[in-house]
C-alpha cells in the first residue's frame, strides 16, 4: 500500500514539508528527510505541471500505440521495452495483458513525425511484429485532473 504522504504529493507535489506536517500530524524536518530519502532512493522520480492543452496553445499530436513483439529468451520483454523507452519522442511506455504487449505514448509535432517515428525507428526494430496506432483526439482528464476546457452558458449555438 502506498504512503498516504506519497499520495498526496501525487496530488499536489507543490505540498510543502509544513503543509504535509499539518495534514498527517507529523514534524515537518521528518516529512522533509522521507520526501529526501524518496527522491534519493528513486521511489519519487520527478514533479510535473498538469497543464490543460488547449489553454497553454499545445499544437503537437500524442499518439498511443500498441506494439506487438517477439519476447526474448531469458529477458521477455524487458530489453526491447527499454529500448522503446529511450527514443526521445516516447512519453510512457507499458507492458501489458491482452491482444498485445506494450502501449507506447509518443509526443510529437504533428501526424506526419508521428507516422516517420512509427515508420523508421519503432517498426524497425528486432523484436517488434506489428503496430497498432491510436491518435489522442481530446483531454478530459489527466492525472487525476479534469481538464475544464470552454465552459459554455447551458445553450446551444444558433446556426443559420
Amino acid at each position: 500500500m502506498i504512503d498516504p504522504i506519497l499520495e498526496e504529493l501525487q496530488r499536489n507535489s507543490r505540498s510543502t514539508p509544513e503543509e504535509l506536517a499539518k495534514l498527517f500530524g507529523l514534524e515537518a524536518a521528518a516529512i522533509a528527510a522521507k520526501i529526501e530519502g524518496w527522491e534519493q532512493d528513486g521511489t519519487i522520480l520527478g514533479y510535473h505541471a498538469v497543464v490543460d492543452p488547449d489553454r497553454a496553445g499545445d499544437t503537437g499530436v500524442t499518439a498511443f500505440i500498441e506494439v506487438k513483439l517477439t519476447p526474448e529468451r531469458e529477458g521477455g520483454f524487458d530489453r526491447i521495452a527499454r529500448r522503446i523507452s529511450k527514443f526521445s519522442q516516447v512519453t510512457s511506455c507499458y507492458l501489458m495483458s491482452g491482444g498485445y504487449d506494450l502501449v507506447v505514448v509518443v509526443e510529437d509535432v504533428n501526424l506526419r513525425a508521428v507516422a516517420q517515428f512509427i515508420a523508421e525507428k519503432l517498426s524497425t526494430l528486432e523484436g517488434v511484429l506489428s503496430t497498432s496506432t491510436h491518435f489522442q483526439l481530446k483531454v478530459y482528464k489527466q492525472s487525476r485532473f479534469t481538464i475544464q476546457g470552454e465552459i459554455h452558458s447551458g445553450r446551444l449555438p444558433v446556426v443559420p
